[in-house]
């Protein structure tokens, strides 16, 4: 079987890439997880790939997909972990051409809750690249993960709503109206950064300033914008310090968001190695391809 597609199936798209010698090619759907019913992710799926499939195939997909409103459920392995350590979960699909495996998410019971899907097919990947990794995994997104690892496995993660967050104030508070556009200017994104990381208590009165100072001073939309998401990933920083602080990082996410979190964490005298995100998520199914 040299022929297989792998998917990651996140909560608002479907990616979905044909694996074959000398003919890789991606398509991208809008329909993630939280648009579909259960009955409905074959039908997708084959609405999107189905003329790659003229055999058996294997189809290896991760994310949401697995998530208990997904396709199938696949139980989360326990950290510490190896991310691909729990095997793959079978799905039984109604096209008897298909033989699809969901890899599982992660979990963490303590010191605080926490669990993720799609991240660990990525930190799989970048074991791939940098085999003997003692250090953290940055995978920054809507949700972003920062995740120790050793030897292997993930020892622990914790997850911060930075993308989220900055998505909804830019566009369902009333500061929507002082950051339209997409410009990023770097300075003052690192000074709201060095501000969130010494005084992250004030955070929320940090972000009205962002209204008043359009008002009062016409202050430009990017200038805005830069400053929100450097008090967002500062206050994440703050948070996150154990992980970062001291250690190997690697950054793995969007062109963008690396961009952002590369700059914030230099400032602080990291320097991180950057592993684009959908070359790690291929490389993280490709080794899962062959487990049972």
């Amino acid at each position: 079987m040299t022929l297989w597609i792998a998917v990651d199936w996140g909560t608002t798209a479907l990616r979905a890439t044909l694996m074959a010698p000398g003919a890789i090619e991606t398509r991208i759907s809008d329909k993630g997880m939280n648009t579909l019913t259960r009955n409905a992710f074959e039908p997708t799926f084959l609405d999107l790939c189905g003329d790659w499939i003229d055999g058996p195939t294997r189809v290896i997909a991760c994310g949401m997909v697995g998530a208990r409103q997904g396709w199938a459920e696949a139980p989360y392995a326990t950290v510490p972990a190896a991310p691909l350590g729990t095997g793959l979960t079978r799905v039984d699909a109604a096209d008897p051409r298909l033989d699809i495996r969901i890899v599982p998410g992660l979990r963490q019971l303590a010191p605080h809750a926490d669990v993720m899907r799609g991240e660990e097919t990525q930190i799989a990947g970048i074991l791939r690249e940098i085999k003997d990794l003692d250090g953290v995994a940055c995978l920054p997104g809507t949700h972003t993960k920062w995740a120790h690892v050793s030897a292997g496995e993930v020892v622990s993660f914790r997850t911060a709503m930075t993308g989220e967050l900055f998505a909804t104030i830019c566009n369902h508070t009333v500061l929507r109206h002082s950051l339209t556009g997409d410009g990023w200017e770097e300075a003052p994104f690192l000074d709201a950064v060095s501000d969130a990381l010494s005084r992250p208590e004030t955070l929320t009165a940090r972000l009205f300033e962002l209204r008043a100072a359009d008002l009062l001073h016409a202050q430009p939309a990017a200038t805005a914008r830069s400053i929100l998401s450097g008090l967002l990933i500062g206050a994440e920083l703050a948070a996150t310090r154990p992980w970062w602080l001291g250690r190997d990082v690697v950054i793995t996410g969007s062109s963008g968001t690396t961009r952002a979190y590369d700059a914030a964490l230099r400032a602080q005298g990291v320097r991180p190695k950057l592993l684009p995100a959908e070359a790690m998520t291929l490389a993280g199914l490709t080794a899962a391809k062959d487990l049972p």
